[in-house]
Formats: structure tokens, sequence, C-alpha cells
């Protein structure tokens, strides 16, 4: 075997070519750096946007820590590929976020909404014809540290516990929240569901099925969407199933009422499956609905492995919701809620989000924010070069994890050639991605 000489070259190297495509992205299909100047002025210093590009930049590479950016201050492509003027010190990115946050907040939520709608992200829907969105709490662990609203979680760890929303099979961020690890699941949800539908509207004009976990089982939130569908009945409705909290109810009782009320499978000896549906009232500031409760009652006297119970065990569970569709149908796409769990794991490991950078916490709340709008930008990557028939990738797959994404066009080799006034990105002759990373360039700097 031959040694290498290892030599340092003079050319102007890259290790995360996809850059190009991210700052093509921004500088294009958002109006981030126009809104940004225009809504918080500054005197001197670097561009707010230069700030806000290069944390986007180091968030689509993996890299959420502000010290991070002391690594590619003096990287030039990496300014050529965002469009940045001057990078930051890792001191100037988190006083400017700290002092700014509130104020950057919303701009970076709106260009992260802006670029799914001005590309035309696809929302692809479920079996039914609805777009589904997908709203949850995905707790953030930030043990032994003292952040501003670190506390006690459900999971049993401190840290945060933000909320975020998902849109259609691609699971498009439509908001990520962040909020004090003890506040509950259901505190200002109302208020983000709002929000949030309005988002999506902006990007599907099909029906939307709003799915949410028994934690936000309130009357409340069936409000927002029956009001939502009140103030425009043009467009097409919003839908929801949501899944019912028994909280102090009898499962024995239950099981009485589905002997007298319900047909029964036995999908195998010693289990019998009970599938049935209610109309419950429910009351909220003084008005009375009519709400569409799906059940289903199991009851075992065998366990899976064959062992006979001495007493029997009663499972209970339902699901509200404004659909008519048979109950088995209601259970498979509440089933399919779990899906967004995968989108948590992304932003937590992949984004590499779970323990945020800062001490307070309007500046996380922002993070949070940036990380959306670069998980939005990299799923588009993804659905757009990884999963057509000309991917480099051999398996086939609907959804490309941002991972992959990643590692398949972020992370691409590539050598900077400046020529007189043009500027050349030249990738390895044996890059398989060299010719999606081109389809794509085009379509964002041509399209």
């Amino acid at each position: 075997m031959r040694r290498f000489i290892i030599e340092q070259t003079e050319s102007d190297l890259t290790s995360h070519s996809g850059l190009a495509l991210i700052g093509m992205a921004i500088n294009r299909y958002t109006e981030l750096v126009a809104s940004v100047t225009g809504a918080v002025p500054l005197r001197h210093g670097i561009a707010h946007a230069d700030v806000l590009k290069s944390y986007l930049g180091l968030l689509c590479i993996g890299k959420s820590d502000f010290e991070a950016v002391g690594n590619v201050r003096e990287d030039e492509f990496f300014s050529e590929a965002l469009g940045i003027g001057a990078v930051p010190s890792p001191e100037t990115l988190r006083q400017r976020l700290d002092e700014r946050a509130e104020e950057f907040l919303p701009e970076v939520l709106e260009a992260a909404i802006a670029f799914l709608e001005n590309v035309q992200a696809p929302c692809t829907p479920v079996r039914i014809g609805h777009v589904p969105l997908d709203a949850d709490v995905t707790p953030l662990d930030n043990s032994q540290t003292k952040k501003e609203g670190v506390s006690r979680t459900y999971k049993g760890y401190d840290g945060y516990a933000p909320m975020a929303a998902y849109l259609g099979q691609e699971g498009w961020c439509l908001g990520f929240e962040l909020r004090h690890g003890k506040q509950h699941c259901q505190n200002g949800t109302p208020a983000f569901l709002e929000a949030v539908l309005e988002r999506a509207r902006r990007l599907t004009r099909q029906p939307i099925l709003l799915r949410l976990d028994g934690g936000n089982d309130a009357i409340e939130n069936i409000e927002v969407v029956l009001s939502h569908n009140e103030r425009d009945p043009e467009r097409a409705a919003v839908d929801f199933l949501i899944k019912w909290n028994p909280r102090k109810e009898d499962p024995v009782e239950w099981l009485e009422y589905a002997e007298n009320h319900a047909q029964w499978a036995v999908p195998r000896p010693g289990k019998r499956v009970a599938l049935f549906d209610i109309t419950e009232a429910r009351t909220w500031k003084g008005y009375e609905y009519e709400v569409r409760r799906v059940m289903r009652v199991i009851e075992r006297t065998i366990d899976r492995h064959g062992q006979a119970l001495l007493v029997p065990e009663i499972e209970l569970e339902g699901w509200w919701t404004s659909l008519d569709s048979e109950p088995e149908i209601i259970i498979a796409l509440y089933a399919e809620h779990g899906t967004s769990e995968q989108y948590h794991s992304e932003f937590k490991t992949d984004l590499d989000i779970e323990r945020l950078p800062s001490g307070k916490f309007a500046t996380n709340a922002l993070v949070l924010v940036c990380a959306m709008f670069a998980y939005n930008l990299l799923r588009w990557l993804g659905q757009t070069g990884l999963t057509g028939p000309d991917e480099p990738l051999s398996h086939p797959d609907k959804r490309r994890r941002i991972r992959t994404v990643m590692q398949e066009l972020m992370y691409l080799a590539g050598r900077m050639i400046q020529s007189g006034r043009r500027i050349k990105l030249a990738l390895g002759r044996q890059c398989p991605a060299a010719g999606i990373f081109r389809q794509i360039y085009d379509q964002l700097a041509y399209g």
C-alpha cells in the first residue's frame, strides 16, 4: 500500500457545496434581506441580514452553536454562496441575536413560509383527500443548565416543551413555538393553531385534516377549527381528528355499553375488539357543539403470549372527529399522526437543536424559528432532488430524511474558481449527485 503525502493546496476548496443552493433559495425566493433591513434599522456594523444568513447557513450544515461561525469567517465560498457581505464573529452573532431576537423572529418566520409559497411546495394528501396538519409538543432536553425557561417537562427531565406543526405527507414545518418546560401542552395551543391554519391556507387549497393527540383534547381547539371555517366558507373545510382523553372514565361501563351497541370482532382467541361511535354535546362559551367520537374497546382474557388472565384487561380509546368516515379509517388516519415524531427527531439530531445554544428564552425562540426555516429549505431540496427518477440514491422513497439531504447535497466537496467577473463551483469528476445539483441550482437561479 502506497502512503499519501499530505499537503495543503492553495485552491479554494469547500466541503459544503450545498450552501450554494441554500443561498440561492433564500435570496431569490424570500424577502428576508429587505424585510429585516426595513423592519430593524441599523446604524453601523455587520448587516442584520448577513448575521441571520450566516446562522441559517450553519444550521443547514448541522451546526447550531454560535461558536461554529468562527470556522467560516475566512471561508470565501461561505460568503459567496450565501450572498454575505461580512460574516460575523461568534461574539457578534450571539450578541446580535440576543439584542434583536424579538424583532428578527417574525421576519424569519415569514420568510420560512414565503419560501414554501413561492416555490409552490407540494402538499400530498392522505387517502381521503385531506392534507394532514399535525401539531404536537416535543420536549427538548436541556438538563443541568440554568437557561431561561428551562423547567421540568412531562418526560421527566429539565428542558423546554416547544410545539411544532407539520403540513402534508412531506412534513413542511409551519410553526415551532418555544415554551417553558413545565407549560401544559394545551396552554397557548388555540392561538398557535389559529396562526398555523392561516399559514397552511397559503400553501394549499385542498381540505385540511388537523390531527392532535390526547393532551390537546379540549373543546377550545375544536372551536378554533369551526371558527376558521366560518370566516371563509368558500374555502375547502378544515376537519379535525383529536385523540380523546378518557381521564376518569370507567372502562367497565364502556365495555357494558359496547356489549349492547357495538359489533365485536375476534382477531385472535382471548381478544375481542368493538368499534362504534357516539355523538356527545360539548359546551364552550355558552355554545353547545355536537361532536362525533369514534370509540374502540378491547377486552383481553388471554395475553399475546398465550397466558390466560385471571382478570380481563379492558383497553378504552376514542377519537373526536368532524369526518364521517368509517371507524377503521378514522383510527388508521390517526395512527399516521405518529409520523410527526420522525420530524421532531430530525430537528433534534440532524439540525442539532436538542440543547439550545443561548441562555436567553427569546434568543432560543428565534433559534427554533431559524431551524424551522433551515428544515424547510433542506426538506424542499430533498423532495426536489432526491425522490425522482434521476436521484443519486439507489433506494426509492417518498421523503428523504434531513440528514440524507445533508450527506447527499450539502456536504459535497467542490472547488471555487474565479475568473474575471465569473465564479464557478467545480464538483468532483466522480460526484454522483453533480447532475441533480446542477438541475436544482438552475431551477432556483433561472426558474
